[in-house]
């Protein structure tokens, strides 16, 4: 990833790449090369070893069966995104409105998209150095690497005040929660001496000493509610409406996906350690053979329920509030921007839980969700530039190019009028995304959230069970809102003079808006894994149970 990086900046770099790189090729080229980074992890599974865990860079880094899983899943995640950039062909048969000519361009974002290309690289790699991260060291690099990549998308279409004043407020409030980081990450060292993670965790479980147990706790906490403010889990989610609405939606798209990944596996790697110490204090504390029980037992413990319970507790909030607040919300990006504050509560809660069953649940979670989120996203972003480019929008570009890049994007809900009628088939996806989302049989949101419920009713999570079900009954309210306005209310146009009308009617029978064969196939595939996944599920689930059964065979 790092010798890619290298060599794209260099060729950014040459003078004659004006001329000679087109700037869809550098999205091309950017998504072939993640698509061969991950077929380099997959090749690595043959290595024998790579079960039990490989430590490379004198211990900085460790390799393992669930990691390299995941990092297929973000490479290839991060490719579609790169390869689903819109590109859609205008024909305009008219010759007297020959834009090429006056010298504009609708869809004028081409040195955009070479800079997110690079951007999403940079971030990319720093994803996958944080999964693999198993060092306070690296992991706060790694962890800065990904934030700066993500903060420089939020602001990247910078002829936006919107997408301006959205990484910009990413980028303090991110500050802010680097700072906690940091500060837990240094309490633990100046209390342990350690900076190796395992170091940290074999210490911690044999030690004697309060003064010690209290300062990793306290210091674990702090790089708990770090980590969940970069996830926007509530209460410390804020932030995420904000710059998901501002941000253009191919950015946004790349923000509720990527980030969450490779921050939530890092939650889950550390929430297991602690899990394991803390089953293994308690074999300790219940041997007969052991006549003293130490006080390091009863003080890891504390720390242990410190953790689970600010895991729970914002789990639930996560759940209550991405799912009340999100009943109000008339702009679609931040609906779906307190739906996925929602999606996290569920996934908090199976990390909480950490056992067999609900860490089987929380992979199987995280990969459906990546999947229904990123098929959502791409759609809304098609839509956008079908319905912009087709009425006003599309008048107001032959006089304006499109700087921003955001002008194509769907910010209302109303927006989608009747777009069953103009465009069922994309109607059709977006409905099964939406369903997915709410959860509804039998589609793989239904199984996802289903496997988190039954796993926490079998370890007597039952309060948290019945929140979870109500707020799914009750957000399953405002998908059905989006689906209402796709399928039953047809396209006003009082709005428009009849001047207007008669341009756009005039427009529409010269105009003709092709989506790539690429975005179709694409589209087509996610929408098929989500629909038929109840045919054949035993690949995924088969895949996530073993996953579950190798990190708990200690």
């Amino acid at each position: 990833m790092f010798i890619i990086i290298m060599i794209l900046i260099v060729a950014i770099a040459l003078p004659s790449r004006n001329r000679n790189i087109s700037p869809n090729l550098y999205l091309r080229i950017s998504s072939l090369l993640l698509l061969y980074t991950g077929a380099l992890t997959l090749n690595a599974f043959y290595i024998q070893s790579i079960g039990s865990g490989i430590g490379i860079y004198n211990g900085l880094f460790q390799i393992t069966l669930f990691t390299q899983l995941f990092d297929i899943v973000i490479v290839l995640t991060g490719s579609v995104i790169l390869i689903a950039w819109p590109l859609i062909n205008h024909k305009f048969i008219d010759n007297n409105l020959n834009l090429n000519e006056k010298g504009h361009n609708i869809l004028s974002i081409n040195n955009y998209r070479i800079k997110y290309s690079i951007i999403v690289l940079i971030s990319t790699l720093g994803s996958l150095l944080l999964i693999s991260s198993s060092n306070l060291i690296t992991l706060y690099i790694s962890l800065e690497l990904q934030s700066f990549g993500v903060y420089i998308l939020a602001s990247l279409y910078r002829h936006s005040e919107l997408a301006i004043s959205a990484g910009l407020k990413y980028f303090l409030l991110g500050s802010l929660a680097s700072c906690i980081i940091l500060l837990g990450c240094g309490l633990i060292y100046s209390f342990t001496g350690l900076t190796n993670l395992d170091s940290i965790y074999s210490m911690i479980s044999v030690i004697d000493n309060n003064n010690i147990l209290l300062g990793f706790s306290l210091g674990l906490i702090l790089i708990f509610i770090g980590l969940l403010f970069k996830i926007a889990a509530a209460p410390l989610h804020n932030w995420a409406p904000d710059v998901y609405a501002d941000s253009a939606t191919i950015i946004t798209t790349w923000l509720t996906i990527m980030p969450k990944i490779s921050i939530l596996l890092v939650l889950f790697e550390i929430q297991t350690h602690i899990n394991l110490i803390e089953n293994i204090n308690i074999i300790l504390e219940l041997n007969p053979l052991n006549n003293i029980i130490n006080n390091n037992t009863l003080s890891f413990n504390n720390s242990y329920l410190w953790s689970k319970n600010l895991l729970l507790i914002s789990s639930l909030l996560s759940l209550l509030i991405g799912t009340i607040l999100g009943l109000a919300q008339t702009k679609i990006k931040r609906l779906l921007a307190y739906s996925t504050i929602s999606h996290v509560g569920f996934i908090l809660l199976a990390l909480a839980i950490n056992s067999e069953q609900s860490i089987e649940a929380l992979i199987f979670y995280i990969i459906q969700y990546t999947i229904t989120n990123l098929n959502t996203f791409l759609i809304i972003i098609l839509f956008g530039y079908i319905i912009k480019n087709s009425f006003r929008d599309l008048i107001q570009s032959f006089m304006i190019e499109d700087e921003t890049g955001t002008e194509n994007d769907i910010n209302y809900i109303s927006e989608l009028k009747g777009q069953f009628f103009l465009n069922p088939v994309l109607s059709i996806t977006l409905t099964i995304c939406l369903f997915s989302m709410a959860g509804i049989p039998p589609l793989i949101g239904f199984f996802s959230k289903q496997f988190v419920l039954y796993s926490a009713i079998q370890n007597g999570y039952y309060f948290m069970s019945i929140i979870a079900i109500i707020v799914s009954i009750v957000s399953a309210s405002y998908y059905l809102k989006i689906i209402k306005i796709l399928f039953t209310e047809e396209e006003n146009t009082s709005e428009y003079s009849d001047k207007e009308l008669k341009i756009i009617n005039n427009l529409n029978s010269k105009t003709e808006i092709e989506i790539s064969s690429t975005n179709s196939f694409i589209i087509s595939t996610l929408t098929l894994s989500i629909l038929l996944f109840v045919l054949k599920p035993s690949i995924l689930l088969n895949s996530t149970t073993i996953l579950s059964l190798s990190l708990f065979n200690f």
